[in-house]
């Protein structure tokens, strides 16, 4: 027991002073190259943060199927909602999101001029 108070002492001050957060980091840096990794995460980072601002993403339309096309609809109806319509439920989140962009109300549509859905 008496060597092991030894070892220790003589372990515990030779360390202490030193960073042992700084010494793991600088080791960690010199047997991994992180460089491209940085670059991928953050690459990575930017694509998620842009899928999580989609209207789909945001509102959460439901989801069914209509016929032979999925539907994504954000509304009580097709008349008063945004709907996007597709062969699978991607394409339908897809046109969804389009509509979600351009489509006007009906009012706005009609003081525009423009045809209604």
């Amino acid at each position: 027991m008496d060597s092991y108070q030894a070892i220790y002492d003589a372990v515990r001050s030779r360390i202490s002073n030193g960073d042992i957060g700084h010494a793991v980091q600088e080791v960690a840096w010199r047997q991994f190259d992180v460089s491209t990794a940085i670059n991928h995460i953050r690459d990575e980072f930017l694509v998620s943060a842009y899928a999580m601002q989609r209207p789909s993403v945001l509102y959460r339309p439901t989801l069914s199927a209509d016929g032979n096309k999925w539907c994504a609809l954000l509304g009580d109806d097709l008349m008063v909602g945004v709907a996007g319509f597709g062969d699978t439920p991607a394409e339908a989140m897809e046109a969804f999101d389009k509509a979600f962009m351009q489509v006007k109300t009906p009012a706005a549509a009609r003081q525009a001029g423009e045809p209604q859905p």
